[in-house]
């Protein structure tokens, strides 16, 4: 048996996608519910919409909604696919100041306000073999 994580764990997967109606229909047909709402996020330039995998964790679609935002050019260079991993936390800036003194980097200096009106920050690739993270935590 696992151990409850607590202080941890997968909030959910973003995948980016250039139409995320149709990504919608394809992760539907597979027999994820996804919330109606669709949520835009202003500061970040995307859509997205919601599905749960399990008690915790989701599925987040990404849609661009301007072609100068990060998921915009993120596509442009690697097509529609994963972008990052969110894990919450119980509080993201004692998180993110623990993982700035064991040397990782993030993207942004303090965090910002993600969808569901989640504090947020990235743990730059840089820092993590590659892999984009982010940390969330419920306000």
């Amino acid at each position: 048996m696992l151990p409850e994580l607590e202080d941890c764990f997968l909030d959910h997967v973003a995948i980016a996608t250039s139409d995320l109606e149709k990504s919608v229909d394809i992760f539907t047909d597979l027999g994820l519910v996804f919330q109606e709402a669709r949520e835009v996020v202003e500061d970040q330039k995307v859509k997205t919409a919601f599905a749960h995998i399990d008690k915790n964790a989701h599925i987040e679609l990404l849609e661009p909604t301007s072609p100068d935002s990060a998921i915009a050019k993120f596509i442009s260079k690697n097509g529609p696919g994963i972008h990052h991993m969110c894990f919450r936390v119980k509080d993201v800036v004692a998180k993110q100041k623990e993982l700035i003194d064991k040397g990782f980097k993030m993207i942004y200096p303090e965090p910002v306000v993600g969808a569901g009106n989640c504090l947020v920050n990235f743990i730059h690739p840089k820092s993590t073999g590659g892999i984009l993270l982010e940390i969330s935590q419920k306000k």
